[in-house]
């Protein structure tokens, strides 16, 4: 099945993203109390924020209930009660509906946590017990030898024995994923984040997609894909977009290394993307390295941002990104922290990084003033290791509908143009 159309609404989606375990403070590790604490009226209190800062809405990493952070699922029908309980969710889901924004939820089908009930019931009742073919097992002796004790070995995510994957050839998962999506949507969110898709046959999703777009049709599907071959994944999975991590790599690479060859590379290759799909575009995200930690300088985490919200994708802006957060993804069980941070009660209370704020409001800006950006055509102009210049133009409809952007690295500089010359952005660092 090819579906190469995407919910129309998209086309003016600008996202802010927010790993809410994180955001609201949350206890991650060694969780001794499973009590509900109502965290999540935190991050509903920064609703206007987004609004402020231009986006049109909120995607959001793991909510249902889990052990640690987030992915390791074992209820996927409640809130997590470190972050509150059903009248929390309503309310944030009303909050952002009556503000403009949608809502995207992070949904985590490839695998669920090891203390999952349906899992623990294999392992109490053998391969006999009713939920012993969701996941992938292999019983010692064969399932005939099964006694009381005796425990199976399991397909895991990633080599992580805490979670547990689902076999995604069994009636039953495609059942339980249908229902939890129809669960949601059917609450007030407007799309799932598919997290870790590039682990699940595509045509697994090819079968539960249409299912679900029987009742929502406006639905938005974005798949976690780091690498592959995107455009076969689209058209297999019918997924609506992919998370663009080789737009990604190549913006902090280029800027760190003084090569913009490379970007204009990466910049053919995301218009070839764009021709079947319109990729999810980011610089920061919960699994990397701040964008200002990563290419050593807040100022070119300025042209970061200039790129991104100047070149065809679905763009989001990862909390803290906007007021030049640091942080660095490290190894370990921790190694997450530095960039999965909490937030305070409000942005007044955020003393720095308001320049950078600014600057993300001056591009948003210019990126909703400008909708066909969404799926633009971007073409290279003059390109060496230190300066770039690119053109992005409507894909369909005016041939005034250009913008001309201008890199700099020594010193740090962007100038954006439009079709007349008219200078649309600037900042010199």
């Amino acid at each position: 099945m090819d579906r190469t159309s995407r919910p129309g609404w998209t086309d003016h989606a600008i996202w802010w993203h927010v790993y809410p375990l994180g955001f609201t403070g949350a206890p991650i590790r060694d969780v001794t109390s499973r009590e509900v604490d109502h965290r999540l009226p935190h991050l509903t209190s920064w609703v206007p924020h987004a609004v402020e800062l231009g986006c049109s809405g909120l995607l959001l990493g793991p909510m249902f209930d889990s052990t640690s952070h987030g992915y390791d699922t074992v209820d996927y029908l409640r809130l997590d009660p470190r972050l509150g309980d059903d009248a929390d969710v309503d309310a944030l889901v009303a909050a952002a509906k009556e503000a403009g924004l949608r809502l995207v939820l992070d949904g985590v089908f490839n695998h669920v946590g090891r203390e999952h009930p349906a899992f623990r019931r294999v392992l109490a009742e053998g391969p006999s017990a009713p939920e012993a073919d969701w996941f992938r097992l292999t019983w010692p002796g064969g399932p005939e030898a099964w006694a009381p004790g005796v425990k199976p070995e399991y397909d895991t995510f990633e080599g992580h024995g805490g979670l547990v994957s689902l076999d995604h050839s069994s009636p039953a998962v495609e059942q339980l994923v249908v229902d939890v999506m129809l669960h949601w949507l059917g609450r007030g969110v407007d799309g799932w984040r598919l997290d870790a898709a590039y682990a699940v046959p595509p045509e697994f999703w090819a079968r539960v997609l249409p299912r679900v777009r029987e009742s929502f049709p406006q639905a938005w599907f974005l798949g976690e894909v780091i690498h592959g071959d995107y455009v076969d994944i689209v058209r297999r999975s019918t997924i609506d977009s992919l998370t663009q991590y080789e737009l990604w790599k190549a913006i902090w690479s280029s800027l760190l290394d003084v090569n913009f060859h490379e970007l204009a590379w990466s910049l053919t290759r995301h218009e070839e993307f764009t021709q079947t799909f319109v990729p999810q575009t980011f610089v920061g995200n919960h699994d990397t390295t701040r964008i200002a930690t990563k290419v050593g300088d807040e100022r070119l985490a300025v042209l970061a941002a200039s790129i991104l919200f100047t070149v065809a994708g679905i763009p989001s802006v990862y909390y803290g990104d906007e007021y030049a957060f640091a942080g660095e993804k490290t190894e370990g069980w921790s190694g997450d922290d530095q960039v999965r941070p909490v937030f305070p009660e409000s942005p007044a209370q955020l003393r720095l990084g308001g320049w950078m704020y600014e600057l993300h409001q001056r591009l948003v800006g210019l990126r909703r003033r400008h909708p066909w950006l969404v799926d633009a055509v971007t073409t290279t102009r003059e390109v060496t290791n230190d300066r770039l210049v690119y053109a992005s133009r409507a894909r369909h409809g005016s041939p005034g509908e250009e913008i001309v952007v201008e890199l700099r690295l020594t010193p740090p500089a962007v100038l954006v143009r439009g079709a007349r010359g008219e200078e649309l952005f600037s900042y010199r660092g």
